[in-house]
């Protein structure tokens, strides 16, 4: 349960790549094992692809639109790692409670995400140069 961690649960790392199939081969050798089928996020314009690492999950995303935000990302930075995501109970109290704690955000309202979740995007400027997603799952 959520409440009986010290913070917010680790739900996943997200990895931005030009291509699953190729970049899914060094998880695939590690032993990691593929959980569910790839998904097309649309308002992400992402296809998604995630492995089970322990208690979290690697997700790898390749841009379905060479103008979305992977595609821009891939662009300046080169395949590697995108955000990292914490899990959360209620978007809308965390985004209330950080806004009110002087927090930054990329993308201030939840937007769908991956399998029916919710999410948003602390920026990066106020998060130490990472990007953090919140995700609150259905």
């Amino acid at each position: 349960m959520i409440t009986d961690l010290a913070g917010l649960p680790f739900d996943h790392l997200g990895v931005a790549v030009v291509d699953l199939d190729e970049a899914s081969e060094p998880y695939e050798l590690l032993g990691l094992e593929q959980v569910g089928t790839d998904e097309t996020v649309e308002e992400q314009r992402v296809k998604v692809r995630m492995f089970q690492a322990g208690t979290g999950l690697v997700e790898l995303l390749e841009s379905t639109d060479p103008t979305g935000p992977i595609a821009k990302f891939l662009q300046r930075r080169g395949p590697g790692v995108h955000h990292i995501a914490f899990r959360v109970i209620s978007l809308e109290r965390e985004i209330d409670r950080l806004t009110h704690a002087g927090a930054r955000f990329a993308l201030a309202e939840p937007h769908p995400g991956r399998g029916g979740s919710r999410v948003t995007f602390l920026h990066p400027h106020w998060a130490g140069g990472v990007l953090i997603e919140l995700v609150e799952h259905g």
